[in-house]
């Protein structure tokens, strides 16, 4: 893979989850606990099922990240993905991973939840996660290895879970927006 510009990825990373937080306090933080609740129309999640899977995600990497940017490892001014990184992530884009992928169990949301609450830790979440874009700026996306939520043995560069996680989040977003 080609190395890419560091600032201008993260930069483009921060815009999104500023975008996906945007969204998260403009349009779901103020809606009724029935239409949070409220089954998709087309046999798929509910806003709130959308929001609480992000969480699932957001509860297992965000301290995975936040351990490897405690590292303090300087970075360079480039990042390069590996085919591994760039697979999980095109899959994820809405863009590009046009086929629908079964979540596993345990990331699979309940239909009864708070949805209130939910929303809550999602925006958390994304204030988080874009704090920890911020703090990226100064360190190695290359060299900090994460392991994946659905194989641990597998790890990918900081990097790459970033566009992973953040083009997961943008891939759900689009489901919540839809049932609006």
């Amino acid at each position: 893979m080609k190395p890419v510009d560091k600032k201008l990825l993260l930069e483009n990373l921060e815009t999104r989850v500023e975008s996906h937080l945007a969204d998260a306090v403009k349009i779901f933080q103020n809606l009724s606990e029935t239409a949070l609740l409220k089954p998709s129309p087309t046999g798929g999640w509910s806003i709130a099922q959308c929001l609480d899977h992000l969480n699932r995600y957001g509860q297992y990497y965000l301290p995975q990240i936040k351990k490897g940017l405690e590292k303090k490892i300087p970075g360079s001014d480039t990042f390069t993905s590996t085919w591994l990184g760039n697979y999980f992530t095109k899959m994820m884009e809405p863009a590009t991973g046009t086929k629908k992928i079964k979540a596993f169990k345990a990331y699979v949301p309940p239909p009864k939840l708070d949805a209130h609450a939910v929303v809550a830790s999602f925006i958390a979440q994304q204030e988080t996660l874009l704090e920890y874009l911020k703090a990226s700026h100064t360190t190695d996306l290359d060299n900090i290895k994460i392991p994946v939520s659905i194989a641990r043995f597998i790890k990918l560069k900081l990097g790459d879970v970033f566009r992973f996680v953040i083009a997961h989040n943008e891939r759900h977003i689009q489901q919540a927006k839809r049932n609006i």
